[in-house]
Order: structure tokens, then sequence, then C-alpha cells
């Protein structure tokens, strides 16, 4: 029987009072008497709910998070990355277990449920009036210090935000501060919008969750952030840190926030904001996302083009694989990327294990890089290389020229990516940022033009150009796409390479980088 190594993370709520509005009326909101001890089993532990002193001039809860790290690792699968041993042990001594995380995070939602929704029948007046708080923490990690600690809470109505700066070593004060701090925050607030900013801010600080990030936590953040997140001036950074830099679920998040904003602004009812984003109208149409409205345009390109065998270079989870397969135009259609774990979540979406004899001939996943030459993607009808070249470093392009216009040498390649003159219209995205945190660059339609077209001159390709999504007259479409038709049949005098100009037909330096041929 192994021992048991528990890790403790500490959370203290405490509140002032009167006769005749005791500060033990804190047990009735939190649904904790204050006269027991209480435990609850949670998945990575167990939390305590205890009060270290109630009386009617003040009353403290504390909530104690005893984490097994043995068990959050196995209940992880465990595994350390690559099998390193170093990489495993790093799982079992880290400071998930000591410091204030996602795990309190959770464990808050598990133990005060009620309190967060600021649900009290026995006391509703108290649950919606504010009440007098001091809330500490002995130990949050905090992703940009003190700085950022108090850019989170000041905004929120907190008179006193307290960050205290943790050494390293008291022994060695030369070592300097840590990445943690002891937190303090005073002021008057309902107690359900001050467990529900710990709730979201806690795994914001931290920059990191102990679980999976689903499409549910946008629906969670919103809940949690309701009356105070869609006015917050740090909105960005919350949202993108909370869903852990998922710009797709950070962008949506955002133009959720949005309407939720303009609501309150135009004294819309919350219905209106619902509907605007959930339902249609026979009035409105509900607006075709733009990676729908790419998968289109390739899908019609690649029609018009009479390819029946189809490469997905850069493919990521399959959604534009999962698109071909729907179509008995494409006879074969072959899903290539560089990570393995994206090629995994594609299976799982294309269901391969479960598919029939005929539509499982016609579909396979492979890992490859594209900065590598490969003779298995040689030969194709076409290859489609959607929203992939702004993920490599821009001296890498040649490398990825070349083993696609090179050398596999397919009929038609699609290619798709930002125009970032439109960037200006997206209203959730500051200005210089890219749309993806993993963009090396992003072209206006200009750059991409002459790109393509010196790709094309160097290997024997024709090249047009079309519009992917509502066609701006100012700074065009959100996306563009290059169709590069091969010039003639491949053989000995295929022109390819004689433009003046063309790179030499040399073997590219290998590039291992596990993001280069992810899609967006």
């Amino acid at each position: 029987m192994r021992p048991t190594i528990l890790g403790r993370v500490f959370l203290t709520i405490s509140t002032t009072g009167t006769p005749e509005r005791p500060a033990t009326d804190l047990g009735f909101l939190l649904h904790k008497h204050p006269d027991r001890a209480q435990a609850f089993s949670t998945a990575h532990g167990t939390a305590h709910v205890f009060y270290p002193e109630a009386s009617a001039e003040r009353c403290t809860a504390a909530l104690l998070l005893e984490v097994d790290p043995v068990a959050l690792v196995r209940r992880g699968r465990g595994k350390g990355r690559g099998g390193a041993p170093d990489a495993a042990l790093a799982q079992y001594v880290n400071d998930r277990p000591y410091a204030a995380s996602s795990l309190l995070s959770v464990a808050m939602s598990t133990v005060f449920k009620s309190a967060l929704r600021g649900v009290c029948a026995a006391l509703p007046e108290r649950a919606a009036a504010p009440l007098p708080l001091r809330i500490e923490v002995p130990a949050v990690a905090a992703r940009g210090g003190v700085e950022l600690v108090r850019r989170l809470f000041a905004p929120l109505g907190w008179t006193s935000v307290e960050a205290e700066p943790i050494p390293l070593d008291e022994q060695f004060p030369g070592w300097g501060d840590s990445r943690y701090v002891r937190l303090a925050l005073e002021g008057e607030l309902r107690l359900a919008d001050a467990l529900r900013q710990l709730y979201v801010l806690l795994p914001v600080m931290d920059d990191a969750k102990h679980y999976w990030v689903a499409t549910d936590e946008v629906d969670k953040l919103l809940r949690a952030g309701e009356g105070w997140l869609a006015d917050h001036p740090e909105q960005k950074l919350i949202t993108s840190r909370y869903l852990s830099r998922r710009w797709g679920l950070t962008r949506q998040a955002m133009e959720r926030l949005e309407l939720v904003r303009l609501a309150e602004t135009d004294d819309l009812a919350v219905e209106d904001v619902d509907n605007a984003v959930d339902e249609t109208t026979d009035t409105e149409e509900r607006p075709v996302p733009l990676a729908e409205q790419r998968r289109e345009a390739i899908l019609a390109a690649l029609r018009q083009s009479g390819a029946q065998r189809v490469l997905d270079l850069g493919c990521g989870q399959g959604q534009l694989v999962q698109a071909l397969l729907k179509d008995v135009t494409f006879t074969e259609i072959v899903g290539v990327d560089v990570s393995v774990r994206a090629l995994t979540v594609a299976g799982r979406r294309l269901r391969l294990d479960r598919l029939g004899e005929r539509q499982a001939s016609r579909v396979s996943l492979m890992q490859g890089s594209l900065t590598y030459t490969d003779k298995r993607i040689a030969g194709y009808d076409a290859a489609v290389l959607s929203e992939v070249i702004e993920h490599l470093d821009l001296p890498r392009l040649p490398a990825l020229e070349y083993a696609v216009f090179g050398a596999a040498r397919p009929r038609t390649v699609l290619v798709t990516t930002p125009n970032v003159e439109y960037n200006v219209r997206w209203e959730s995205l500051p200005a210089g940022h890219t749309r993806h945190g993993d963009h090396r660059f992003e072209w206006t339609r200009a750059e991409f033009r002459d790109w393509a077209l010196a790709v094309a001159g160097r290997h024997g390709y024709t090249v047009g150009f079309t519009p992917v999504g509502p066609d701006d007259p100012e700074v065009g479409p959100p996306t563009q796409m290059a169709v590069f038709e091969k010039a003639g049949p491949d053989g000995p005098d295929d022109p390819r390479g004689t433009a003046e100009g063309a790179a030499p037909h040399t073997h590219p330096t290998p590039h291992t980088s596990e993001k280069e041929a992810t899609a967006a």
C-alpha cells in the first residue's frame, strides 16, 4: 500500500456583522453550518469546509483542498511526454497540489454550488445584498506577477487588493521572488459575485488548467462572468487564458460578450441577446461561419478541377477530410499532418474504426512534415493547404514550396490563408495582432499574390485567385485562396524550375516543429 502524499490548498472567506445582521449568516449563504466541519469528495482529492471563527461580530469560513498528486496524474493517465523519466516525474513533483489554481476553482464549484448561483432560500435578501468581505489565499500562481493580479481584481469593486510576492526561499533573499503571491481582497460585494470572480480568475492568474478545455467552457465562463466580464478592461486576456488560449473558443466567447455589452447599452432584453446568438428569424439568416465558407469554397474548386484523389496537407483535426468523405466524387482522400495528436483527434472525428469497408477504403491519415519531400504524396490529382502556410516561419516556406510543387506535383493545388487587411473588420481583434497565436505572418492580398505568382512561375503552374467570405470593397475578403493548375504534363521538357530566379532542386533542411503544418 503506497503512502498518502497530500498537497493542501487553502482559501478563507471572512465577513463582519452586527447583532441584527450576525456575521454567522455566512453559513446560510454558503449552505455550510458553522458548528460542523464537513468533507466533500472531489475528482482530485478531498475538500474540507470548517469555520476557524464564528460569532455575530466576525465569521470566517475556510476551504481546505487536500490534493492527491498521484491520483491527479493517474486520472490524466500519468504518461510523461515522450516517455522520459524526468517528464514523468515532473507530473508528480510540481505546484498544482500546493498553489491555488483551477483545482481550487473546481472544488469551489462543487462545494459552494448554490452560493455561486446566489441562491439562499433561508436569507434571500442577504444573498442579494453586498457583504463586507475579506478573502485570503496564501499561495496563488500568478504568471504576470503582482501587477497582473491588481489589473484583474481592482476594476471589480474591491477597495483593497493585496498581492504580496512570495520569495523563492526566505533563507536566501538573493534568489528573488517566485511566481506566487499571497492574495487578500477586501470590499463590499455580493458573495456570489466574489466567488464567481475567483472561480474564473484563479486559473487565469495561473494561465493553466488541469483538464481539457472543451466547448462547454464558453458557457461556464459567461455564466460566471455575468455582470462583470463584459466591461472588464482585461476581458481579452481573461477570456483567452480561461479558455487555455484556444482561439476559436476565445473568439466565440468575446463575440457573445460583445452582444451582452450591446444589450446592456441599448437596454435590450436578455432574450434578444440569446436570439441574436442562438436562433434565426424569418427576416435574417444566421451567418455562416468563415470556416464553413472556406470548406465550401475548397470543395467547389476541387469539383471544378475534376480531382478524384485528394490530399489535405496539414489536415489538423480532420474537418475538411470529413467534408470530402461525404462527397462520392472523391475516390481517395489522404489527410497528412505533422502532429500525431491532431491525427488522433481526426481519427475519432471520422470514426475510422466504425466505417464500412467501402468508406474505409477511400480515406487514410498519415503523419508527415510538409517541409520534407515525401514519395507517399506524389501523383495525386489535387492537394489542399488550408490555413497552413501562415504557421511556418517565412524562411521555411521555400522548403514547403519545393516539397509540394517541386516534388509531389499534384495537378491542382489550393492554398488558403488569412487576408491581413480584413483584420480591421474583426472588432474583437486588437490592432497589430494576428488571428491566431501561432501565426508567424499574415499577408496582404498583394503579398499573397506576389508569392503565388512566383511559385507558379518557378514550378510550371498557372494560378488564379478566389475570395472566400464577404468581399469587402475596401479591404477584400477575410480569406484569400489561390488555385494553382499544372501548365503541362510532367516529363523531361516540363518547364518547372526554369523561370528566372528559380530555387535549385535541393533537399530542404529538415524542420521538426510540431506546429508547422497544423491548420488553425
